[in-house]
Parts: structure tokens; sequence; C-alpha cells
């Protein structure tokens, strides 16, 4: 790694079969190389490299070399007998030809290769059918005429922005002549192969100038056609179906996508991408369009800030990210099938655990209502079936982790009541499936018998079956998402529902041990039975959040000192932690779990604008509002804070 040996194999890691190794590795800032040689024995050949949390640690490669810039993945040499790198690594910022071994996949194809496109591509076999994609920039002033002409082996078809130019019966040379505007158009061609050859050429020019450019830009590439095939020759698609990459297209037990007039090379739509996020961003927003548990609780605020608000913008906004990422739902699969890891939608295409579709997933439901999408549906069973038939569970029923061979190995989260219960009382509510809503239901109980602190009335972080008990670290979000999601539940409960009563009163358990330890400012802190660790936004927002639910839905026993102490919370919030810009402080990073409180107060910092509190801070401010309507002025206020 960066011309240092980073690890070299020993004599176990050799001949033991799937052994995992830790390597330890501190990147620099910039780019980073990496260069890993292995030798065929009668043991194996090869290894496996990746994140060791590749949840959230994930590493996107590029080749090496400057004839590869910008291109994705590894390359690899075919094996030579003798080792050309004993000493140390090429430079792989160099020129490939320079490292002397013969790399895959081409760069470009051979001198002797077909010279159409889609002969290099798919071959010759009479009468397949394919397509190429591409985008026209037409750049007068007004209406002008631009003419397209070419030859075809075949049948063939032009369309422009889905109008069809030249009819799929002409082969042979053609011409025609259409009136444009200036600006950009979408530019399809089906071309159906010959007896002996698979050929096409289409040229176009017009008043004032034109230029072919690529339909959406590909780092790596400056090709200006994308080619799709082969199909069968009865094959039939509309443009508007084929002019999209969030597609994979089925063909004789295959399945197809759009690639670029090189060797081996397709194209990979990953997340920092302009495409899945220029119309939202001009630079690209490197969290829109991805599918994690902190960002669907940022969609929630967000969808239910713009309610209140009556803003239409924060809604669609919402409901762009979500669809984005079901309707890569199916590419995404296909992806990981194909490569191996997928490049979009990692944690949902390979869930494993609740924090990988629970919260996102109570986001999609809750959008749901905004907007009817069979995406939304298809994912929304997806996860259900995860929950009811795959979740690992106690004896008891109780949800738990597994985590065979992880640090968290056969753990219980506080954490988990939100990344399942709001999902499940969502999906009961919107498909009619009453279990969902017991289970949830009977998740709080079984939970209050593992983490539940009787004497402060608050709950521990985790219960560790390794060595049968609880941490007894109360952690102030893990208290937070029990007591946000529980409110959830009561509020879809049935008032005739067998657990209601024990539910509300755990509810009321819990409000009076948080209301006990709320800060001096209005507050709570990170561990929040410790007044010596800091101020922590997240919790501090979901127990507004709860308090005001309760005090509203009138759940909560002397209701107006819950109704103060929202608003002290919401007090200290906003003078403390918000400011004028809208920034959020104060908010605890993505935590792991630990028996002694000194990694909640030293390791565990702050991080400006996280994800895991920008959401809550707004629920929090939208339940203060619907708590103040709901009270019609009569909760005294606390000087200072917002109306």
């Amino acid at each position: 790694m960066n011309d240092a040996i980073a690890y070299r194999s020993n004599t176990v890691d050799e001949v033991k079969r799937n052994h995992t190794v830790s390597v330890p590795a501190v990147f620099q800032a910039g780019w980073n190389t990496l260069f890993v040689k292995v030798r065929n024995t009668a043991a194996g050949f090869g290894c496996k490299l990746g994140a060791e949390e590749a949840k959230v640690r994930i590493l996107h490669v590029q080749m090496p070399f400057h004839e590869r810039n910008g291109e994705a993945g590894w390359l690899f040499s075919a094996p030579v007998q003798k080792d050309r790198f004993s000493e140390c690594a090429p430079d792989l910022f160099g020129s490939e030809d320079v490292a002397g071994l013969d790399w895959s996949p081409k760069a470009a194809w051979p001198s002797d290769a077909p010279v159409s496109p889609f002969e290099r591509l798919f071959g010759v076999a009479s009468g397949k059918k394919g397509y190429a994609w591409s985008r026209l920039l037409v750049k007068t002033t007004r209406e002008a005429n631009v003419g397209f002409r070419g030859l075809s082996s075949g049948p063939f078809s032009l369309w422009i922005d889905g109008r069809r130019i030249v009819g799929a019966e002409q082969s042979g040379n053609f011409s025609v002549s259409v009136t444009l505007r200036s600006g950009s158009y979408d530019v399809l061609v089906e071309s159906t192969s010959g007896e002996d050859n698979w050929n096409w050429v289409c040229e176009a020019a017009g008043e004032g100038g034109v230029e072919w450019e690529a339909p959406v830009s590909v780092k790596g590439s400056d090709d200006v056609w994308f080619y799709l095939g082969p199909f069968a020759s009865d094959t039939v698609y509309e443009p508007s179906e084929l002019q999209r990459l969030n597609t994979i297209f089925p063909s004789a037990g295959e399945s197809l996508y759009w690639r670029l007039d090189r060797p081996d090379t397709w194209i990979r739509p990953y997340y920092e991408n302009a495409y899945l996020s220029n119309k939202w961003t001009t630079s690209g927003a490197t969290n829109f369009a991805r599918w994690d548990y902190p960002l669907g609780v940022t969609m929630y605020g967000l969808l239910q800030a713009g309610r209140l608000l009556g803003r239409q913008d924060l809604i669609d906004y919402v409901l762009s990210h979500i669809k984005i990422c079901t309707d890569y739902y199916e590419y995404a699969l296909w992806d990981c099938e194909r490569y191996g890891f997928p490049s979009v939608n990692q944690q949902l295409v390979l869930m494993k655990m609740l924090d990988n579709c629970g919260s996102f997933g109570s986001a999609l439901l809750e959008a749901s209502t905004e907007l009817e999408d069979e995406g939304f549906n298809r994912v929304a069973n997806r996860i259900s079936s995860f929950i009811r038939d795959t979740l690992e569970r106690r004896e008891d029923g109780a949800f738990y982790r597994i985590c065979a061979g992880e640090y968290a190995e056969n753990t219980m989260w506080a954490d988990d009541l939100y990344m399942s219960t709001p999902f499940m009382r969502r999906y009961a509510l919107r498909y009619g499936d009453d279990s969902f809503l017991r289970d949830a239901a009977r998740q709080f109980l079984l939970y209050k018998e593992y983490l539940f602190m009787p004497e402060e009335r608050i709950m521990s972080h985790v219960y560790d079956f390794k060595y049968g008990t609880a941490t007894g670290v109360p952690w102030g979000r893990g208290n937070g998402w029990v007591v946000f999601s529980l409110s959830e539940l009561l509020e879809a409960l049935p008032q005739n529902d067998p657990d209601r009563p024990a539910l509300l009163a755990f509810y009321n358990e819990l409000c009076s041990g948080y209301l006990a330890l709320q800060g001096e400012d209005g507050r709570w802190h990170q561990v929040i039975n410790d007044p010596t660790s800091y101020e922590e936004s997240s919790c501090t927002a979901m127990f507004v959040y709860a308090f005001s639910r309760g005090v509203a839905f009138g759940w909560l026993e002397h209701s107006d000192k819950y109704a103060e102490a929202a608003l002290r919370g919401w007090h200290g919030l906003t003078n403390e932690a918000v400011d004028r810009h809208g920034n959020v402080y104060g908010v605890c990073s993505g935590s792991r779990y630990s028996f002694t409180t000194e990694y909640y107060k030293e390791e565990l910092r702050t991080v400006t604008n996280d994800n895991h509190g920008i959401g809550i801070v707004m629920l929090a401010g939208v339940e203060v509002s619907r708590m103040r309507i709901a009270l019609s002025g009569i909760v005294p206020t606390i000087e200072g804070s917002l109306a």
C-alpha cells in the first residue's frame, strides 16, 4: 500500500481455507495505491479484499495507470512464471506498458477487431437486434434543419426524443432531414444484424452546428454512444423503456445492461454521481439517493417538516430521494450478483440486520402516503419478509444480533427498537397485517426485561449474551430510540390491545426517568445519568419528541411538567445546538457499545450536521408545534423559545 508492504501472508493464512485477516491501513489524503501479489499453489490462488465494516466503509477503487484514468475497478494480470516485482510495486500512476504485464480487462480492442461496434460487442448472428443511445446537441439559435444520414447492414430504426424518424424496415443507405430547435435530444438507434456482418453508421449535420454527447456523463470515458444487446429479432421496446439506467433487460436467459464500445466495459452507477443528484444540486450531493438508516430518519424529518410548513419542495425532495433508491433496487440486485458487491443500495441488497432496512423502510412507508409507487411496495415487502422470516430472534422471540465473529456477536441493542417497530407499525397499517403490530408491541415488553434499569427508570444501551448481562450504560441516543419508537407504536395501537396498558405504563416510567435527568439548559447528556458527559442533541430531540406527543395525545400523567420540559428541551436545542443557518451541533457520531462510560464520553465525539440528528431535530420541532396547537396556547412558555 503506497509502495510499502502492508501485509505478507504467513503459513496459517496460506493453507487455511476462508481465513480472514484484519490488516490495519492508514490512508493518506488524496490517492492511495493498492498492489496485490498472489502465488498459485496447491492450496489455492488469490484472495478477497474489502473494508472490515463494509456497511459504512466501502472501498471505491479506480484502475491504475494513466491509460485507464477515471475507470472503476481492479486490474489483474495474466499469470507469469517469475516474480516481476520482488522488491517494489510498479508505478501505478504511470503507464501500464512500462509494468510489462498482460493486464485485464483490456484497455482497447485489438487491431484486427471488427470495425462496427455492434459486431465488436455482440458478434455476428443473423437476425439479432441491438440498440445504441446518444444525445445530439443542436447549437442553432433558432429552428434549423438537421440532416441524418448513414447506412445499416440490416433493418434499422432511428428515434429522436421518442419520435421515429427512420422506419423499421430501412436497410442500406439512409438520409432524412428533421427540423429541430436549439437544445439537446435523445437519439436512439435500433439495428438488426445482416447475414454476415452487423454494421451501421449514423451522422448528423445542421445549421449552427451539432455535436454528439453521451446521454449521461460517465467517469473515465469520452464515448458518446452507449450500447445494449444482443436481443432476439422479435424484441420490441419503446424508447422510453430503453433510455434509462435503472433497468436490467432480459434476453435469452441473460440480463443485459448498457455498455461502452470497449472490451468488457459496462456502465456502472455509483452513489457519488451527478446523474442521481443533479436535479437537487449542481455539485452532486454525496448523500442524495443513498439508502442507510440515519438518512431514513432525515427523510422522515424532512417529510414531516414539509407537511407542517406546507413546503411541497421538501416533500418532493424526500419522494425523489426514496424513489431513486427503489427504482435502482432491481439493478442493485443484479449489480451485486455480477460484481460481487453492489455499487448502490448496498445495505438494502445485502440486508443482514435491522440497521440495514428498518429506519429507511419506515420513511419509505410514510412517504408512500404521498406517492403510490409499485417500487415502494416491492421494497417494503422485502423488508417485511426479512423481519418476519429471516431476522434472528432469541427463544422468547426478542430480536437480537448474532453477528458471528464480529465485535457485536450475540448482543441486543436498544437501538433496534427504532430499527424495527416504526416500520412494523406502518407496515401493519399500510397492508392490514396486524401480526406486525402485535409483534412490535411484544418487542418492547421483551426488551424491557433485558435492558430496563428500574432504579432510574431508564434503559441500558446493550445486553451482551456472551456475558449474560446488560452493559449498564444508559447511552442517550439509545434511550431516545426507545421512547421515540414507543410513542409511535402507542399512536397506532388499538385501545383494546391487550398489551396497551403495560406499554403505556412503560412509557410513563421511561418519561419520568428521563424527566428527572434533564440538564439545566434543557438538554440531556450523552450518558444520561452522568452530568459530566457532554450535552447531546439527538437524544434531547427524541425526548422532546416523545414528551410532546405524550402531552398532545394525553398519555402522560402530570402532563404540564412534560410540556414545560419539552419546551425547555426545544429552547436548549434552538439556542445552543442550532445556528441561524440551520446547522445542527452536538450530535454524537455512530456508536458501537461498551461496558464503560468513558467510551461514550471520550471516544464518541460530536459531528456537525450528522445525519443521526438532523432529522430528529426537525421532528422535535414538528411535535413541539403540534403540542402547542393541541393545547391551544395554555402551556406556559419559556422565555426566548420559538413560537
